[in-house]
């Protein structure tokens, strides 16, 4: 039995304002800082070791990452950082207080906008300095792969060749991982992982600095999953 460590970073400034955040790359709150220490306080006391963890290149889920490691004493395990793992592109949704767009668009569309797989949000132009491509990380990414929006599906989509190309060949040598990312992308790799349909990921939320663990068969098979709290 193998086992697989999903977390989302600890809250960051604009979940604390309650404002859309997708790929801009802002910092951890506080409390988030907070979270990340409690996540790593409870692997480690749980006898938790990793020989190589995965994150996004946006500074909420390395520093996340970071701080795990810190606590657990395992600052020196490699870290693959990936723009694939980045959380969902909400386009012009970006910077939006989320009560104040379900005030002026409803409450379901903005529902469909957060949560069905197959929604896109309004999109931005290539000028809108929100881009992508205006940005040095980036730069080794091509055109079709700068997103001007992006739905659920498409966040897997861009996930899953990460999973399959690092992370998968990770823990077939018997390596003890540990994903750092955000919500939607943990939850496109849940609902590939658990094989959930389209409506059963609508109602999975996922919190902020709470470690999610994977039982696995010796073919990667799920045994169960659990929160660690």
């Amino acid at each position: 039995m193998q086992k697989l460590v999903l977390l989302r970073h600890g809250e960051s400034v604009w979940n604390l304002e309650n404002r859309f955040t997708g790929w801009t790359d802002v910092d951890l709150s506080a409390e988030g800082c907070k979270q990340a220490e409690h996540a790593g306080q409870l692997l480690k006391k749980h006898g938790y070791t990793f020989d190589v963890g995965f994150t996004s290149v946006l500074k909420r889920s390395i520093k996340t990452l970071h701080t795990v490691l810190d606590v657990m004493d395992m600052l020196w395990i490699p870290v693959q950082k990936s723009w694939r793992l980045n959380e969902r592109f909400y386009g012009a949704l970006q910077g939006l207080n989320k009560e104040e767009t379900i005030a002026k668009y409803g409450e379901e569309q903005v529902h469909k906008w957060r949560r069905d797989p197959h929604e896109h949000p309004p999109a931005i132009a290539e000028d809108d300095e929100r881009f992508p491509g205006h940005y040095l990380r980036y730069n080794d990414l091509t055109y079709r792969e700068l997103p001007l929006t992006e739905n659920l599906s498409e966040t897997m989509n861009r996930a899953l060749p990460f999973w399959h190309e690092s992370i998968i060949p990770a823990l077939r040598q018997n390596q003890k991982v540990i994903i750092c990312a955000h919500g939607n992308s943990l939850r496109a790799l849940i609902q590939y992982i658990d094989n959930l349909t389209d409506e059963q990921v609508t109602q999975l939320d996922i919190p902020t600095g709470t470690p999610w663990v994977y039982e696995l068969d010796d073919r990667l098979n799920q045994i169960r999953h659990y929160y660690l709290d």
